[in-house]
């Protein structure tokens, strides 16, 4: 399964509309297309167990173009004060020429999650601002806008705080924070500096994807 939307790429020819200042550019995911098929936190019911997100972000939508910088890739969310999500799962697995991260999203009403991607010093978290260990060459910071504690989503939010792929090129780590007054936040620790990386958002499950170059 694979994604598309970013606001530092080019706009698509398969995705008529989106432009570098739209919100939140959205593509359809492709029949099928769910976190519960391909080994997400939604399994087949069979296995009690948390399953490994090794592997498990195959969707097969089609993002823009890489952009040539790594500048930051922002976007709004919508529906703020309406609309409550919680991140309720980070998958992460190789592509051939990139790596890719999806967070799963649930919650309550119709709005979108925004996002603030981008290349930074140092991983620190938000209102302490104490360090955070991140293993990699690199750090990108994801922070996905709108979201919610888990009291109002009414969804469990992710419980791990790290994962540690064994088979991608460019994700060496990638360390969940969790949310923190509107924002939920991961760093992702990038092997061999900074790489290009785009961000879009697939729905229907909602779910906010980075993908990251080798």
């Amino acid at each position: 399964m694979l994604l598309a939307g970013c606001t530092n790429g080019a706009p698509s020819s398969e995705q008529p509309g989106v432009t570098l200042s739209s919100p939140a550019p959205v593509a359809s995911a492709p029949a099928g297309a769910s976190p519960s098929a391909d080994g997400g936190s939604g399994g087949d019911g069979t296995d009690d167990e948390a399953p490994d997100p090794t592997a498990s972000a195959t969707e097969a939508a089609t993002g823009p173009p890489f952009p040539a910088s790594t500048r930051a890739d922002t976007a709004e969310p919508t529906g703020v004060g309406e609309t409550f999500l919680s991140v309720t799962d980070v998958r992460v697995a190789e592509h051939d020429s990139y790596d890719r991260i999806v967070f799963d999203l649930g919650g309550k009403g119709s709005g979108k999650p925004g996002w603030r991607v981008e290349y930074v010093d140092q991983a620190s978290d938000a209102g302490s601002g104490h360090a955070v260990q991140v293993d990699g060459d690199a750090i990108l910071r994801v922070s996905l806008s709108g979201t919610a504690m888990p009291a109002d989503s009414g969804v469990e939010e992710f419980s791990r705080d790290r994962i540690e792929p064994d088979d991608t090129e460019s994700v060496d780590e990638i360390v969940y924070r969790y949310w923190f007054e509107g924002d939920t936040t991961a760093f992702v620790g990038i092997d061999e500096g900074e790489q290009p990386f785009r961000v879009f958002l697939l729905e229907n499950p909602t779910r906010v994807v980075v993908d990251v170059r080798h």
